[in-house]
Parts: structure tokens; sequence; C-alpha cells
């Protein structure tokens, strides 16, 4: 697995989710594969079975975010510089083709929230904003084709 970003909020959340599915979640599961173990005949046991498959999910999850967490870089705001667009700057930008502006922040995968202009670094958006710099224009690849980006100014 590559370096996954984590702002040091995003990385606490992250860890108190663990703790929370392997203290709270994970023993109420367990406990309902026992009870419905001791239903007797575990082959014909729909609700054994059930309980079973959401444990192992659980515990694949769990699994998951242990390996984000060992992966993890904590990236601090105050270290970014805005000569080009890395994690966490703040870009003003021009749709070139309609002439519309609007500003993205470009954060890690887990604080991305595009009502509020928070976009994932790994998006489209963000791969193709990576490393420009202020007069750039970034072409992305969307769906309904090519966009293009100017980017008119860059901030943290």
């Amino acid at each position: 697995m590559s370096k996954v970003y984590f702002t040091p909020d995003g990385l606490k959340k992250l860890k108190e989710e663990v703790t929370y599915l392997e203290n709270v979640k994970r023993p109420e599961i367990a406990h309902r594969v026992q009870v419905a173990r001791e239903h007797g005949d575990l082959k014909e046991n729909a609700e054994y079975h059930s309980a079973k498959e959401e444990l192992q999910l659980l515990q694949n999850r769990i699994n998951e975010m242990k390996m984000k967490i060992v992966n993890a870089v904590v990236v601090n705001e105050e270290s970014i510089p805005t000569d080009k667009v890395y994690i966490l700057a703040t870009v003003d930008l021009q749709n070139v083709k309609t002439k519309d502006k609007f500003s993205y922040t470009l954060v890690p995968d887990s604080d991305a929230d595009w009502e509020n202009g928070k976009i994932s670094v790994n998006s489209p958006i963000g791969k193709g904003l990576l490393g420009k710099g202020v007069g750039d224009i970034a072409k992305i690849q969307i769906p309904a084709g090519e966009m293009q980006l100017k980017i008119l100014k860059i901030k943290r």
C-alpha cells in the first residue's frame, strides 16, 4: 500500500474509529455470533451465518484502516509551499472554456467534502492540479471529455 495522506485531525479520527470498532462493534457482533450458535444446528442457522459474515466484514474493514494508519503521512498546512499546487493548498481556478471561476482545497481522501470545496488529492481534478503553478493550465479528463482549468492563485 502506498502512502496515505492525513491531516492531524483526520488521522486522529481514523484512530478513534478503529478503537470504537474494535472495542464496541466487534464485541457486539461476536456476542450475536455466540447467541446464534447456541440455537443449535449451524448448517441451517441463517442468523449465525449472517452474524459470522458481518464479523468478517468488520474485521476486514478494521484491517484496512490499520494499514492506512501504518502508511499514514501527516501533513501540516504550515509546511506547504505556495509556489505550486500541493496537498492542503487552496487553488483559485478558471474554467478556460466557460470562464467560470471557483476555488478548491486539495485534501487527503479522508477529508474530502465536495459540497464545501474540499476535493481529494487523488481525484481526477486533484491529480490534474498537483504540481502546477499560477498561470498553468491543467488538462483533466472527465466523462464528458477534457476540462481545462487555469490556475489563478495558490494559497494555504
